[in-house]
C-alpha cells in the first residue's frame, strides 16, 4: 500500500503541474496520471479498487465545502439567474442529451442519468477561464457563475436519485424481509431532521468548545469527525452521503466558524478528490474507447454542440450582451467533473454498465480539454460576425490625434487630451460600447482600426499621433505593424498588457509603451512604503529608481529577446540588481534615520 500511495503522489505531483501549465486545468491532470499508471497504461498499479473507498471520500468533502460556501444571500440576488438560467440550462441539456443517448441505445432510466450528469459543467475550468479572461465581472461571467452554483446544487439530488433508479430498474440488492417503503421513507426523514436539528443546536455549541481549547489539529479533528458522522449518518438512513454532507455545509455556513472549517477541510478535499480522479483516469477502459472511435466523436462533438446551443439560445433572456454570446457557450460547453462523480456512483449501483462508462468518462475529459480551442474558435466567429454585421462610420472630422480602443485606457487618454485642448479622433470596433458611450455625449467611430483604409480615412497621414489602447494583444500588435509600415511618419504610443507585450511593440520599433498596470502598481508600492513609515520624499524616489531600473532591464532583454536563455539570466542579472540599489537604499536611509519632507501615513493619522 505504501508503495501504491507513492506512485499515486509521484503522479499527481508530475501530470498536475504539466497539464495546468498546458492549459488543461488540475482536474485533466489527474485524469492523466491515472490512465498512465494504471492498467492500461504502464500498469504500475493493477487493483483500481484500491483507492476507491478513500478517494470517495473526497467527494464528500467537496460537497460540505461547497453547501458551507453557499451564501443564501448572494443566491437570493442572483436567484433568476441562478433558478431561472440554471434550470432552463440543466433542464433543456440533460433532456437532449437523454434524448441522443436513448437513440444510441443506452436504456431510458439510464440515459436519464447519464444526460443530466453530461449537462453538467466543469466549475473548476468556468471559474479559471473566466479569472484569466477577466470576465467574473461581466454579464456573461455573472450569468455563468449562477448557473454554475446550480448545477452544484443540482447535483445533490442527482447523486441521491440514483439508488433510487437502481431499484426502479430492478439492479438493487435482494434482501429477505426487507424493510417496507414507508419504514424507509420515515427513517430517512427521521435522519434529515437529526441533521438540522443537530446543525442548529448542537454542533455549533460544541464547535465553540472546541475552538476554546485553541488546538488547531483538535479542530481540524472535529471537522472532519463531523463530516464523516452526518454522511455515515445519511448513508446509515439509506440516502447519499454526499446529501448529508451538503446539508451539513448548507446549515454550518452562516456560523462564525465557516472560514476556519473551509481552512481547515480544504487541503483533505484537495487531495482526496485529486485521488478520486486518479482513480476515474485508472478505471477508464482504453480497450472499449479504442474499439469504439466514431461513438466516441459522435459522444464528444454531440456534447458540445448541444450544450453551446443550449447555452447561446438562453444567453439573450438572461441579459448577456450579444457579443459575449458565443463567449458565454463555450465557457460552459464542456462536461464537469460532478459526471465523474455521478458515473462513478451509477456504476456502483449498475445503473451504468458495460462499454458506457469508459466512453462517457473519456467523451467529458476530452470535451474539457478541448476547452481552450472551443473559446479561440468562438472569439475569432465573434470578431468575423461583428465585422460582417456592421460596415465601418463614415469619418467626417479630422485631428492630430487617433485612439484606437476606447475602453478604460482609451478612455483616460482621451480625456486628457480633449481637456488640454487637443482634439481626437477615437476608433473601436465594440458596438455596445459605442452605443453606451453615445448616449453619454462621446463621439466614437466604429471600425476596425487594424484596417488600413480605415487608418487613412481617420487621417492617419497627416495626424501627429497614434495611440494604441486595443485590448486584444494580437489586434494590438496587427495594429502596430500595420502602422509602421503605412505611415513611418506618424508617431506612435502604445498601451503593453504584460513584459512580453511590450517587448513585441518595441520590437516592431514602437518607442514609447507603456504598461498599463506598472504604474498604478508603482503608486501602490509608494503607498504601502508610506504606511510602513517610509517618508513621502523617499517612496517618491525609490519608485522612480525602481521605474528606471526595470525599463533599464527591458531594454537590454530587447537584443535577446528571442533567445531564452539569455532573456532569462538577464532578467536575473536585473532583478538582482535592483533588489541591491534597493537593500543600498535602506542601509542608507537608516543611517540617515529617515530624514526627507513630509510625514509618513502613519504619523498624518496621529
Amino acid at each position: 500500500m505504501t508503495v501504491d500511495l507513492m506512485v499515486y503522489l509521484v503522479a499527481a505531483v508530475i501530470a498536475v503541474p504539466l497539464a495546468k501549465k498546458l492549459g488543461l486545468g488540475s482536474v485533466l491532470g489527474y485524469l492523466i496520471a491515472g490512465c498512465v499508471i494504471g492498467p492500461w497504461g504502464l500498469r504500475l498499479i493493477s487493483d483500481v479498487e484500491s483507492i476507491g473507498q478513500v478517494s470517495e471520500f473526497g467527494v464528500v468533502l467537496m460537497l460540505f465545502l461547497i453547501g458551507l460556501g453557499l451564501d443564501l444571500e448572494e443566491l437570493w440576488k442572483l436567484r433568476g439567474a441562478v433558478f431561472i438560467g440554471g434550470g432552463a440550462q440543466i433542464g433543456i441539456t440533460g433532456a437532449l442529451l437523454s434524448l441522443g443517448l436513448i437513440a444510441l441505445g443506452l436504456a431510458w432510466p439510464s440515459a436519464l442519468i447519464a444526460g443530466y450528469a453530461l449537462a453538467m459543467s466543469s466549475t473548476a475550468i468556468g471559474m479559471q477561464v473566466m479569472g484569466e479572461r477577466n470576465m467574473t465581472a461581466t454579464p456573461a461571467g455573472r450569468t455563468a457563475f449562477a448557473i454554475l452554483l446550480f448545477q452544484d446544487i443540482a447535483a445533490i439530488p442527482l447523486i441521491a436519485v440514483i439508488p433510487l433508479v437502481a431499484q426502479l430498474m430492478g439492479l438493487g440488492k435482494q434482501v429477505a424481509n426487507a424493510q417496507p417503503v414507508w419504514q424507509k421513507a420515515l427513517i430517512a426523514v427521521g435522519a434529515i431532521i437529526a441533521v438540522i436539528v443537530a446543525g442548529r443546536f448542537l454542533v455549533r455549541p460544541i464547535l465553540r468548545i472546541v475552538a476554546k481549547a485553541d488546538v488547531r489539529e483538535v479542530f481540524t479533528a472535529f471537522s472532519l469527525l463531523l463530516v464523516v458522522g452526518i454522511a455515515e449518518l445519511m448513508s446509515f438512513a439509506g440516502l447519499s452521503m454526499a446529501l448529508g454532507a451538503f446539508m451539513a455545509g448548507v446549515l454550518l455556513a452562516s456560523s462564525e466558524y465557516r472560514r476556519a472549517l473551509e481552512t481547515d477541510i480544504e487541503p483533505f478535499k484537495g487531495l482526496l478528490l485529486g485521488l478520486f480522479f486518479i482513480g476515474v483516469g485508472m478505471s477508464i477502459d482504453f480497450g472499449e474507447v479504442i474499439g469504439s472511435p466514431g461513438l466516441l466523436l459522435l459522444l464528444v462533438s454531440g456534447l458540445i454542440a448541444i450544450k453551446f446551443a443550449v447555452l447561446v439560445g438562453i444567453s439573450k433572456p438572461l441579459g448577456v450582451p450579444r457579443k459575449q454570446r458565443l463567449a458565454f457557450g463555450a465557457l460552459l460547453g464542456q462536461g464537469g467533473e460532478f459526471a465523474f462523480v455521478v458515473f462513478n456512483v451509477a456504476s456502483a449501483s449498475k445503473v451504468l454498465d458495460g462499454p458506457w462508462i469508459p466512453l462517457l468518462t473519456a467523451a467529458v475529459a476530452i470535451s474539457m480539454a478541448a476547452t481552450p480551442i472551443v473559446l479561440i474558435v468562438a472569439d475569432k466567429l465573434v470578431a468575423r460576425i461583428a465585422r460582417k454585421e456592421r460596415d465601418a462610420d463614415v469619418i467626417d472630422e479630422r485631428a492630430p490625434v487617433i485612439i484606437a480602443g476606447f475602453g478604460r485606457y482609451g478612455q483616460i487618454v482621451a480625456r486628457m487630451l480633449n481637456g488640454s485642448g487637443y482634439p481626437v479622433i477615437v476608433l473601436d470596433h465594440d458596438p455596445d460600447q459605442i452605443e453606451l458611450l453615445r448616449r453619454f455625449g462621446t463621439k466614437v467611430f466604429y471600425g476596425d482600426a487594424t484596417r488600413l483604409d480605415l487608418l487613412q480615412a481617420a487621417g492617419a497621414r497627416e495626424a501627429a499621433l497614434l495611440v494604441i489602447a486595443i485590448d486584444d494583444v494580437d489586434d494590438s500588435m496587427q495594429l502596430a505593424r500595420a502602422a509602421t509600415e503605412a505611415f513611418p511618419n506618424l508617431r506612435i504610443l502604445a498601451r503593453a498588457r504584460n513584459v512580453r507585450h511590450w517587448l513585441e511593440l518595441r520590437e516592431v520599433g514602437i518607442e514609447h509603451v507603456e504598461r498599463e498596470t506598472f504604474e498604478s502598481a508603482l503608486r501602490t508600492a509608494r503607498s504601502a512604503l508610506e504606511v510602513m513609515g517610509v517618508r513621502p520624499f523617499e517612496g517618491r524616489r525609490i519608485a522612480d529608481r525602481f521605474r528606471r531600473s526595470t525599463l533599464h532591464t527591458l531594454e537590454q532583454m530587447l537584443p535577446e529577446f528571442h533567445d531564452e536563455q539569455k532573456l532569462v539570466a538577464r532578467a536575473k542579472s536585473g532583478r538582482n540588481q535592483l533588489e541591491k540599489m534597493l537593500t543600498d537604499d535602506r542601509e542608507r536611509r537608516d543611517a540617515d534615520h529617515g530624514s526627507g519632507w513630509g510625514r509618513t501615513i502613519a504619523e498624518s493619522k496621529d
